[in-house]
Parts: C-alpha cells; sequence; structure tokens
C-alpha cells in the first residue's frame, strides 16, 4: 500500500492520484473504493494486529482482505468466486489468503486480547493523553472518533434561509434535516452528490462541519466590525463570520499559505461576500501584523492542531502525526495566540479554537496563557452562546468543548477572551484568584 511508506502523504491526496491515473474507474467504485480505503486507516491497528497474528505481510491487499473479512460484509465465499476473466480482476488468492480467510471469519474486529490502542485504533504514545483527557467517557470517545462523519452543510444567510433551503434540497432528493446545536445548519441524511446541486452552484451553503460552525457563531461577529481571521485557510469560517455580519464591516483573512487562501477566492465569488481581503503572511511574527495592532473587535485564531477532533474525516492523520509534531504545534499555538493578543483593542476579544481533542492544545494553552497577560479574562462560552449545552452550570466561566460522542459534531475546542480597559496587575491577581475556569 503506497500509503505505508508515505505517511506524510494526506490519504485524500493519494486517493486523488489514484483516480486520476485509473480514469475506467466509475464514479460509483471510486466511492466504494475510498469508503474502504477510510474504513482500513481508521482500524489500521487492529488490522495490523491480525495479519500479525497470522503471520501475513502488511501489505495493501493483505489489508483490504483482512477488511473484507472482519467488516462482516463479505463471506470468504464471496470474495474468492470474484470474476477473474477481466484485465480488472485481482490476481489468483494464495494458500496463505485462503487460510487468512478461513481463521479471521470466527472473529470480530476487536479481540480481547488487544491492547487498548489496538482494539480502538490510536496511536500508542498518546495512550496517557486520552486516558486524561476522556476519564470515564474514553470508551465511547475513542468508539464515535472511529466512525464515519456525516455530511454537514452550512447556510449562507446572504442569500437564503434555512427554511428555504431545506424545502428547496429536499426538493431535490437530499434527505436532510437542521442540526441541533447550529442554527445555520442542515445535516445530509446520507451522503450524495451534494456538489451537483443548483443550490451550492447558486451559493446558498458549503459543507461545513456543525461544530466549525458553532466555533464561527461563537466569534459574535458584528455588522460593522473590523474582524482578523488570523489562520483563515481556505476561509470556512471567514465566510460563516461574514453571512453574520451581512457583508458589513471588514474581515481581514490571513494565512500562512497562498495556496489555501487562493481556494478562497471562488467561494467568496460564489457567496456573495464582499467584505473580506485576503494576505498572505510570512509566519506570526510577521512584520504586517504589528501594524495593525490594537485595531480589531475580534481576532479569530483557528489554530494549526493535531487535528484528533477531525479523526472522523481525517483518519489517516492520527498515523501521521507524532509527539514530535505536537510539541512543535503547542509551541507554535501559544506564539501565534500572543501575537494575535496584540491585535485586539480594548473590549474586544480574541477566539482561541482547535480541531483537537488534547488538553495540550486546549485548557493547557489557555493556562499558559492567562498566566502571562494582564489584562485579559475569559468570557463564559455558555454565555455568549445563551445555551447551557456545553459547560457545567456551577461553572462561572466555561470553555467550549465539542465532541463527537456527545455532541455528534468534529471534536472542538474554544476560549472567548476579552481585552480589559484596565491595565496593571490589578486585572491579572484578580484572574489568577477567581482561579482559571473549567472544561
Amino acid at each position: 500500500m503506497a500509503w505505508m511508506s508515505q505517511k506524510r502523504i494526506p490519504a485524500d491526496k493519494m486517493l486523488e492520484g489514484y483516480f486520476k491515473s485509473h480514469r475506467y474507474i466509475g464514479s460509483k467504485d471510486r466511492g466504494a473504493i475510498s469508503e474502504l480505503v477510510y474504513w482500513v486507516l481508521r482500524h489500521k491497528a487492529a488490522l495490523e494486529w491480525w495479519l500479525d497474528r497470522e503471520n501475513q505481510r502488511l501489505h495493501g491487499r493483505t489489508f483490504v482482505l483482512a477488511a473484507l473479512i472482519l467488516r462482516k460484509e463479505y463471506n470468504p465465499q464471496t470474495i474468492v468466486s470474484l470474476p477473474k476473466d477481466s484485465q480488472y480482476s485481482p490476481p489468483l488468492f494464495t494458500d496463505d489468503e485462503m487460510r487468512m480467510f478461513d481463521q479471521l471469519v470466527r472473529f470480530d474486529l476487536e479481540h480481547p486480547d488487544m491492547p487498548d490502542h489496538v482494539r480502538l485504533n490510536y496511536p500508542e504514545w498518546m495512550d496517557s493523553i486520552l486516558h486524561e483527557g476522556f476519564g470515564d467517557n474514553f470508551e465511547a470517545a475513542l468508539h464515535a472518533l472511529n466512525e464515519q462523519a456525516p455530511t454537514d452543510l452550512r447556510v449562507n444567510t446572504l442569500k437564503t434561509t434555512r427554511e428555504q433551503l431545506l424545502k428547496e434540497l429536499n426538493q431535490e432528493g437530499f434527505e436532510c434535516a437542521a442540526t441541533t446545536i447550529s442554527p445555520v445548519g442542515i445535516r445530509l441524511a446520507k451522503r450524495g452528490p451534494i456538489f451537483a446541486s443548483p443550490a451550492f452552484k447558486q451559493g446558498y451553503f458549503e459543507v461545513q462541519d456543525e461544530g466549525s460552525q458553532v466555533v464561527a457563531q461563537l466569534v459574535d461577529a458584528q455588522a460593522g466590525q473590523r474582524v482578523i481571521d488570523f489562520c483563515a485557510g481556505a476561509g470556512g469560517k471567514t465566510l460563516a463570520m461574514a453571512a453574520a455580519m451581512k457583508n458589513k464591516g471588514r474581515i481581514l483573512a490571513w494565512d500562512t499559505s497562498e495556496k489555501r487562501l487562493t481556494q478562497m477566492t471562488p467561494r467568496i465569488r460564489r457567496a456573495g461576500v464582499d467584505n473580506v481581503q485576503t494576505h498572505v503572511i510570512t509566519s506570526e511574527q510577521d512584520a504586517f501584523i504589528k501594524r495593525h495592532k490594537g485595531t480589531a473587535d475580534r481576532v479569530l485564531v483557528d489554530a494549526p492542531c493535531s487535528g484528533s477532533g477531525t479523526w472522523r474525516r481525517n483518519p489517516d492523520l492520527k498515523w501521521r502525526f507524532t509527539r514530535q509534531d505536537l510539541d512543535e504545534v503547542v509551541a507554535l499555538q501559544q506564539s501565534i495566540l500572543q501575537s494575535a493578543a496584540r491585535l485586539v483593542k480594548p473590549g474586544g476579544r480574541v477566539i482561541y479554537a482547535t480541531c483537537s481533542i488534547l488538553k495540550e492544545e486546549n485548557e493547557h494553552q489557555l493556562t499558559k496563557f492567562l498566566t502571562s497577560v494582564n489584562n485579559f479574562k475569559v468570557v463564559c462560552a455558555k454565555k455568549v452562546w445563551d445555551k447551557n449545552t456545553f459547560s457545567d452550570e456551577a461553572s462561572p466561566v466555561s470553555y467550549l468543548g465539542l465532541t463527537p460522542h456527545e455532541d455528534g459534531v468534529d471534536g472542538f475546542f474554544a476560549a472567548v477572551l476579552e481585552k480589559q480597559k484596565i491595565e496593571g496587575t490589578a486585572l491579572k491577581n484578580e484572574i489568577l484568584e477567581g482561579g482559571l475556569p473549567n472544561q
């Protein structure tokens, strides 16, 4: 399997390259191949355990054959009877593979002899981190992170309403319903050719996980404000904030990747957004940033992270991300947050967010930040949202925490930090004496 030897390359890019070089594969078969590849990546640790037990070589073919048996969708007889007279037929099965079929058909994917990191398919080096983070919910959380993610849409309220779009999509044959948390979200009952919808071409929606929509809403960007999207990427949250601002005010969308920002251009045009200005920065210390010191009402820091909250969509990411990667990204996050804090005006807010489930990237980062500054305080996330969905009622302040097993969305973390108009050590002491907020 090519991915095994090139783990730094995202699986979707490798699939894209494969399909380009095998254009005879139809769209239905492409979907089936992609789904099977992602299933293998989700359960790679368990499949490796079984292949090692059966003394099988770790190869793309053996991974797929083991997956076909252990996921209980095919029996060995069905697989063996696959057509053999086509130029696209697989090579004949070996005696070792036939013996593997006979053995694996008697078992389920999970086995009581498997250690947690194999049974639940996550990197062994993350074992203590994940146990600490999820506690009693550890099993449920990891099982949920191994499920296939649903397809969510964000309604572009500059052009339509959720009710109108629901009606139109259902008329087009897409079974869908309003999301339960995001007020501008729609969830598809099953995957479909949503990008072929006339509603998409007219800019009525963007594909965006409900959790990501919630983070954008938590920015609470208002019409007429000056907002900076510090790590804008391809612009999913930028466009969401533009709609919330009714196209009034200004959004400065920055990123270190010109390619990602370029991908935003057609999306801006399709959405009918005209209050976004993009700019490529060299790093979080770019001199360009200093020109905007103290000018922003809102600064969104959608920080680069492990992406552990998106394992449902990017299962290969958990195998590509290392302990060294985590150490490096944690240092970068703190540097970005410190730089972004300079941009906000007194009374303005920095919203720090990650698509991570790891405390080192979330709560621990806020602890570091709040002990190093003296003019920011945490604003209760549930008060901003005006809901009690995300935190304990008894908590005086809260961060936003979303997880697949509790909320049915990708894993997200966000904190709302407000710059105080009073300066000096008094505020810092007030924050520290009151204690840091609970998750």
